[in-house]
């Protein structure tokens, strides 16, 4: 996991922690709603982590291919 997607789980992590502490209801579902975009934002990071990988790999096959 690169240190954008590991970045954007903590944030998410300390969001859903600050809703369990939240003793009022809409500072509970504004914790609840900033996890859930932090999630979303770690979920994309780490496709565009695999993606890059995969085409480095699919790069590297070609270089070996015509070499």
């Amino acid at each position: 996991m690169s240190a954008q997607a590991e970045f954007y789980s903590a944030r998410a992590a300390e969001a859903r922690a600050d809703a369990d502490a939240a003793k009022l209801d809409n500072v509970r579902d504004r914790c609840l709603r900033a996890a859930a975009a932090w999630e979303a934002m770690a979920a994309r990071a780490h496709r565009s982590d695999s993606m890059r990988a995969n085409q480095a790999a699919e790069k590297a096959l070609h270089v070996l291919a015509d070499g």
